[in-house]
């Protein structure tokens, strides 16, 4: 993350008697630093990390606050919906869960019993979610919370999402994910994970190849200490910005579904437990996601049947999508260590007809579902979204400095003067040939970050290629 121009004759140097560069050429007498491999590229991936950054910095702080936002969400539904979550005293025996959905019913007899989610601990209430309520998103279900103990309803809420977030955590997520737009608002989540992961790649090419002498900050003052301190910072973070750029795209629009289909191609797909009545265990389909709750055996046999095949909680019930389909009880724990095993039951017998463990998952799909959880800070618990909040914040304190070295690089009325063009051309053909090459084939599968690199490339040289006309139009008239 630095954006420090070099002594490079490709980059130019400041005017005579103007202040002195950072990376001002050393005396005469010195020994001049020997190339690096990356020498001929310092020029290009800087120029490309000071227009990236300055471009892509609004959308990185939008997703970066709202990111920051999202983390502590998870603590503040703890105490916003206390009365909500647990029960007002623990009593000496649950209630059977169908004796819940049934009282969870009498209250709301206009919804349509999609999951139920028996309570998790001695003192949590257990969520009846309930679809087709007027009033309610399509998207979302009305988690209503009845005691165990008592079958008393406590409350209703919104739930959205696999994790059961409640409405302050969807209202940060969805802000977080889409800006409220919708799906063409996931384009700009999606463009800010595309070119995080470019950006914290070039800061960390840049600042371990500057001269160490003049990556220390003590005694520095001015542009070089906020150089510093942006360097700094952004190599010791880079790996998380690498990790949540890269784990924000598993589940994005288009690179989202370039990954799936990749992985789909390599056999590595997430299965999902067969729900057919009396299933062939032929292959994994679809699971069920609505149905009725006081179908065939009941509730109560059909979570003895997931309990007796090992599924502890938290878990799910899912009842029959239709006549020809079986009850899914699945575990949903996404806190380490994660519980993802899941059943089919048969509605009228009560008996197990799949199972499928997440110990079974094909590699690929066991690190997507543990990088979805360590992005979005189930993973570990509070420990991940204090983690997830220091990156948000080392990402905001990075776009502040990084706008303000673009400030103090202003000279005169040339305020935030760009890095000159041509750097590419002195790259030797063996380096930029395959750099390309690698460029174009992330940027097909990473559309976001391919097309936008495209077009600066394309305007860059336009520009280019008027501003060089236009000097030799000057310099004819001249003469």
């Amino acid at each position: 993350m630095s954006t420090d121009p070099t002594t490079s004759p490709t980059l130019g140097s400041d005017r005579a008697g103007g202040p002195p560069s950072d990376e001002a050429p050393r005396p005469a007498a010195a020994p001049a630093p020997s190339p690096s491999g990356w020498s001929p590229l310092r020029p290009l991936i800087l120029r490309l990390h000071f227009y990236a950054g300055v471009l892509v910095a609004p959308f990185l702080l939008v997703a970066a606050v709202t990111g920051f936002l999202y983390a502590g969400s998870f603590q503040a539904e703890r105490f916003l919906y206390a009365d909500e979550l647990t029960v007002s005293a623990v009593g000496d025996a649950k209630l059977p869960v169908s004796e819940q959905v049934t009282a969870a019913l009498e209250a709301h007899p206009e919804g349509t019993v999609s999951a139920v989610r028996p309570s998790p601990a001695a003192d949590a209430t257990t969520r009846v979610l309930l679809s087709g309520v007027k009033g309610v998103d399509p998207d979302h279900t009305l988690a209503v919370f009845v005691d165990p103990y008592t079958a008393k309803v406590r409350g209703t809420l919104e739930q959205y999402g696999s994790t059961g977030a409640l409405p302050l955590r969807t209202w940060i997520d969805e802000l977080h994910r889409d800006l409220h737009l919708g799906e063409s608002g996931r384009l700009y989540s999606e463009f800010a994970a595309s070119w995080l992961g470019v950006i914290a790649v070039g800061g960390l090419v840049l600042w371990f190849t500057r001269r160490r002498a003049l990556r220390k900050l003590r005694g520095t003052n001015g542009r070089r200490r906020t150089l510093g301190l942006h360097g700094t910072l952004g190599a010791w973070a880079a790996a998380g910005f690498l990790f949540l750029s890269a784990t924000g795209l598993t589940w994005s629009t288009y690179a989202g579904a370039n990954i799936d289909e990749l992985r789909a191609s390599l056999g590595q797909a997430t299965p999902s437990v067969t729900a057919t009545a009396g299933g062939d265990h032929a292959g994994h389909g679809a699971s069920a996601s609505a149905g009725d709750a006081e179908h065939g055996a009941g509730l109560d046999t059909i979570l003895a049947a997931a309990r007796s095949k090992g599924l502890g909680d938290p878990v799910e019930i899912v009842p029959p999508a239709d006549a020809s389909s079986a009850y899914v009880v699945r575990q949903i724990q996404r806190s380490w260590p994660e519980k993802q095993d899941a059943v089919a039951v048969d509605p009228a017998t009560g008996e197990v007809t799949d199972i499928l463990r997440f110990a079974d998952h094909p590699l690929l799909a066991k690190l997507t579902r543990w990088g979805i959880d360590l992005h979005t800070g189930s993973l570990f618990g509070l420990v991940n979204q204090i983690a997830l909040m220091g990156l948000a914040l080392c990402l905001i304190l990075l776009i502040v400095w990084g706008y303000r070295m673009w400030w103090q690089r202003g000279r005169g009325s040339a305020f935030g003067r760009p890095i000159p063009r041509g750097a590419w051309q002195q790259v030797p053909p063996q380096i930029l040939v395959p750099c390309v090459a690698a460029v174009a084939v992330l940027g097909y599968f990473v559309p976001l970050l391919g097309i936008p690199l495209a077009a600066f490339l394309v305007v860059d040289v336009v520009l280019g290629e008027i501003a060089h006309r236009r000097g030799r139009v000057s310099g004819a008239g001249a003469k």
